[in-house]
C-alpha cells in the first residue's frame, strides 16, 4: 500500500466539520479513488466541537495553526478558517514556504493573494487547490482548467451567492420587501448577522476574480470589477420584472469586449426562460461559453457543509493521486495583464422605475430627458391612474452605454416630478 497523504486542516466550523465527516465515513471509498489513504494527521481550531469529538479521537491537536501548516508530520494543509489576512494568509504563506501542499475553501484568500500563493507554490514544487473558494460543489474550476481547457472563453458568469439568490427568490414567491427576506435568512442560517459581503455582492465578486483569472488567463484582479448588490432592488421591481417576462438575478459576468475585460457583479433582469434564470433557493450556478464547445451550464449547492467539503476532498484526492494542475491554467509567469472594460463603456438594454406625480406632460418631460442622452425607449408600464398622486412609471430602453443611462438618471434626480429615487436595473440578454 502507497503511503497515507497526510492532511493538517485548520478551522472546525462547518465546512472542517463536514471535512472531518467526509474523511471518517467515506475512508475506504477515497483510499481506493485516491490509490492511498487521506487520514488527518492534525487539527488546529479555537475549540472541539462536541459532535466530532469522537471522530477525531487520536487525531494530534494544535493550538498553533501555524505551527501545524510547517509541521514536518503533514503532506498538505487545508485551511477552512477564512478572511483575507491574518491567520488564514500566515497559515497559507506556512504551508506553502515549508513544501507542503495547501488546499483552501476562501475566496477573499484566493482573490487578494491568490496569484502570490501560486508563485510560492510553483517555487516550492508544491500543489494549490482551491475548488471549494468558487460555487462550493460545483467543479467549475476543475471545469474550466481541465475539461474546457482546448477553448478560448467569450464569457463566463453566473450565480454565485446563495443567500442572494434565496433573498430575490423569497421576494418572488411571496412578494415581501428585502428586509423582510434578508432577516427570515438570517433566522435560517443563510445569511450572515452582518449581511454585508453577500448582499452588497462583494462575496460574488471574489469569486468572479477567480473565476475570471481561470477563463481569461489574466491575473487576478478584484479592483477592475463593477459591484453592485440587492439591497435596492424592491418587491415592485420583482412585480414588475415578472410581468415584462424577466426574473432578477444578481449575476456576476466577466467577458471580453472591443473595451477590454469587463467584470461585473449586479442585478440582472434575465428572461425567465434562461437556465440562470430557473436557478432558486440557495443554489448557484455557472455558465462558461466557449469557442469550439458552445455554452455550457452547471448547477449546484454552493455553500454547506456537505457541498463545500465535497469540494476540499475532491482536491485531496487530486493531490494523493499526483494529480495537479497550474491553480489558474497557466503557469504565472503565463498570465497576461487585460485591459479593464471601463463599465461607462458597457452596452446594454435597462428597466427603469420612476415615482411620479400623475400630472400632465410629466411623461412627455421623462421621454424628453431620454431623447437628449440619445437612450431609446422600448415600453413604458404604467397601473392605473390617480391624477395628482404618486405613481409608478416603469420604462424598458432599447441597447445604449452605461455613460448615457448613467446621464438619465442624473436628470430624473433632479427633476421633481420624480419624487424617488429612480431605480435601475440592467436587463442582461444571455
Amino acid at each position: 500500500m502507497s503511503e497515507a497523504l497526510r492532511v493538517g486542516l485548520a478551522g472546525l466550523g462547518t465546512v472542517g466539520g463536514g471535512v472531518v465527516k467526509l474523511l471518517s465515513e467515506h475512508k475506504a471509498l477515497l483510499e481506493a479513488r485516491a490509490g492511498r489513504p487521506i487520514v488527518l494527521a492534525g487539527v488546529a481550531a479555537l475549540e472541539m466541537p462536541k459532535p466530532l469529538a469522537a471522530l477525531l479521537k487520536g487525531v494530534p491537536w494544535h493550538d498553533d495553526a501555524g505551527k501545524l501548516a510547517a509541521s514536518k508530520d503533514i503532506d498538505v494543509m487545508v485551511e477552512l478558517i477564512g478572511g483575507a489576512e491574518g491567520i488564514a494568509k500566515q497559515i497559507a504563506e506556512t504551508a506553502l514556504g515549508a513544501g507542503k501542499s495547501l488546499v483552501c475553501a476562501n475566496k477573499a484568500l484566493i482573490a487578494k493573494h491568490g496569484v502570490a500563493l501560486a508563485t510560492l507554490a510553483e517555487q516550492k514544487g508544491v500543489a494549490l487547490q482551491f475548488e471549494a473558494a468558487v460555487a462550493g460543489g460545483i467543479p467549475i474550476l476543475k471545469s474550466i482548467r481541465e475539461g474546457l481547457a482546448g477553448n478560448r472563453f467569450q464569457r463566463v458568469y453566473g450565480i454565485l451567492n446563495g443567500t442572494c439568490n434565496y433573498i430575490l427568490t423569497g421576494m418572488e414567491e411571496k412578494g415581501a420587501e428585502f428586509a423582510t427576506v434578508l432577516a427570515e435568512a438570517q433566522k435560517l442560517g443563510y445569511a450572515e448577522a452582518d449581511p454585508a459581503a453577500d448582499v452588497d455582492g462583494h462575496d460574488a465578486a471574489n469569486k468572479l476574480a477567480i473565476l475570471t483569472s481561470l477563463a481569461f488567463g489574466t491575473p487576478v484582479s478584484l479592483e477592475s470589477i463593477y459591484v453592485e448588490g440587492i439591497r435596492n432592488v424592491s418587491a415592485l421591481d420583482i412585480s414588475f420584472a415578472a410581468e415584462l417576462g424577466y426574473r432578477i438575478k444578481l449575476l456576476a459576468i466577466a467577458r471580453m469586449t472591443d473595451h477590454g475585460l469587463e467584470q461585473r457583479v449586479h442585478p440582472c433582469m434575465v428572461r425567465r426562460d434562461k437556465p440562470v434564470a430557473q436557478v432558486m433557493g440557495v443554489l448557484n450556478a455557472v455558465v462558461a461559453e466557449g469557442d469550439f464547445v458552445g455554452q455550457t451550464v452547471f448547477e449546484g449547492p454552493g455553500a454547506g457543509e456537505r457541498a463545500t467539503a465535497s469540494a476540499v476532498v475532491a482536491d485531496l484526492i487530486d493531490i494523493a493521486r499526483g494529480r495537479t494542475s497550474h491553480p489558474f491554467s497557466v503557469p504565472v509567469a503565463k498570465l497576461v495583464k487585460l485591459p479593464a472594460a471601463p463599465m461607462e463603456k458597457h452596452v446594454g438594454a435597462y428597466y427603469v422605475r420612476l415615482i411620479v406625480n400623475d400630472l400632465p406632460g410629466v411623461l412627455a418631460e421623462i421621454a424628453r430627458m431620454f431623447a437628449e442622452a440619445e437612450v431609446s425607449i422600448e415600453s413604458v408600464l404604467q397601473r392605473g391612474r390617480a391624477p395628482g398622486e404618486n405613481v409608478p412609471l416603469i420604462l424598458t430602453t432599447h441597447e445604449c452605454t452605461e455613460a448615457s443611462m448613467m446621464r438619465v438618471r442624473d436628470r430624473l434626480t433632479k427633476t421633481k416630478a420624480v419624487v424617488e429615487k429612480p431605480a435601475f436595473i440592467r436587463i442582461e440578454e444571455l
